[in-house]
């Protein structure tokens, strides 16, 4: 220690009491002082600054992925429940022929917003040329089509005027694109239920015209729907007069549970009743087992830095040898020296926890510039919408889920610096002297 330490200690302490008080001022200004970076600890000052950059990258990744995990279940779960119903009822007992009177009572059920009957069928969809695709059309009532707000909210060319009037039908943005089909255009459907002749059975094939393009951002859904007038979507499947299923939608999507029994105290038959987690329960289970998978293994990265504060402060306590052996003799308790060095070695993980959660709020709020700017960098398309379904990245930062990665953070920060700090205290002024 040199001799204006000396001078700050005596100061400091003049009587030996206010050394052995917790967190005193002189605890503190000897703790900031060891983390001052000074040439002949230079390599401890670059392990300190690894540690704090290990944090620091730890605990924004651990934001920014969760972040981005949180946004891909909450923007999947709101397109899906957006496009399909909460519910499906389909018949056991015979077909839905009273459709519009059982969608009036399940609309009149409590918590039920809206019931929607629907025809569907798979088709090959035929554009200009030899283009096609397979699609899938779904026949709805055009109020109904007006009722679902992730269509008609998303009109991206044309409009539902023609689709009304049962002279067109209203295609996703992709599958315009794919086919090369404008609004006004022609789209050819082909279905493998057509007519009965005595030939067999033949595919039914009829042109129609695409009144509108819509585009509700889950590539899946923009590529493959083709929403088609109820009406004329019975007359195409061989299906008049009745409905494959009616799909309610609800107030609150995670309480269905509760309305199954009112809804089939409303059917007044004997219907099965499916809602959306049972149709989707394995892509969000894995979804599930993937974010946590997650956070286990990003949770190793804030691991490794605080392991990295270990080291340091090992080795700081080995180079201050001779300070802490005149810590001692001034009246220092081992407690005293305890703190300081669980002081430095804590100031390391709270700033290095501070700063990555500064940089993981500030990368989630500018999450979709950034993966634009790196495409653009790179000249390759990063987080394609035709893999992961979604146009845009999205962030949705949980603050529970952030509360408790900074607790983890500065958990293992804490708990790093206790063996050092234990070492520390442990030497008496005798041992000390020796590390010099």
């Amino acid at each position: 220690m040199t001799a204006a330490t000396e001078e700050q200690v005596q100061v400091a302490a003049p009587s030996g009491k206010s050394l052995s008080r917790p967190f005193s001022a002189f605890e503190r200004m000897v703790a900031w002082r060891y983390l001052r970076s000074r040439r002949k600890e230079a390599f401890i000052s670059v392990i300190a600054g690894f540690s704090f950059i290990g944090i620091m990258l730890g605990v924004a990744t651990l934001i920014i992925v969760m972040a981005v995990m949180n946004g891909f279940r909450t923007e999947l779960i709101s397109r899906i429940l957006g496009m399909n119903g909460h519910v499906i009822v389909q018949p056991l007992d015979g077909p839905l022929t009273n459709y519009a009177e059982l969608a009036t009572k399940f609309s009149a059920v409590p918590g039920v917003t809206m019931a929607i009957p629907m025809v569907e069928g798979q088709v090959l969809a035929q554009g200009v040329g030899d283009a096609s695709t397979g699609a899938l059309v779904r026949g709805i009532r055009s109020e109904d089509l007006m009722k679902l707000k992730s269509i008609s909210e998303h009109i991206q060319s044309g409009d539902l005027v023609g689709f009304a009037s049962g002279a067109g039908v209203a295609i996703g943005s992709r599958m315009a694109e794919q086919l090369g089909i404008r609004v006004g255009g022609t789209i050819t459907l082909t279905s493998p239920n057509g007519d009965v002749t005595p030939l067999g059975m033949n595919p039914r094939v009829k042109a129609y015209t695409v009144s509108a393009i819509f585009e509700m951002g889950m590539s899946e859904y923009d590529a493959t729907i083709v929403f088609m007038p109820l009406e004329e979507a019975q007359l195409y499947f061989n299906a008049e007069g009745l409905v494959q299923s009616i799909e309610l939608f609800v107030e609150q999507p995670d309480t269905v549970d509760a309305l199954r029994k009112p809804i089939e105290d409303a059917a007044g038959r004997q219907v099965y009743l499916t809602d959306w987690r049972d149709r989707n329960r394995t892509f969000f289970s894995a979804l599930e087992v993937e974010r946590n998978v997650m956070f286990m293994i990003l949770t190793l990265i804030v691991l490794v830095a605080a392991l990295n504060i270990v080291s340091g402060l090992i080795m700081l306590v080995k180079d201050k040898g001779s300070d802490i052996a005149i810590l001692r003799t001034m009246g220092a308790t081992s407690g005293s020296v305890m703190r300081i060095f669980f002081m430095t070695g804590a100031a390391i993980g709270v700033a290095g926890t501070i700063a990555g959660v500064i940089l993981g709020v500030v990368v989630c709020f500018n999450i979709e510039s950034i993966r634009q700017f790196f495409s653009w960098v790179s000249g390759a398309t990063l987080f394609d919408p035709e893999l992961y379904f979604l146009s845009q990245l999205p962030a949705d930062m949980n603050a529970d889920e952030t509360i408790s990665v900074i607790i983890m953070a500065l958990a293992l920060s804490f708990l790093a610096t206790i063996f050092p700090a234990w070492r520390a205290s442990r030497l008496d002024p005798v041992q000390a002297l020796r590390y010099e």
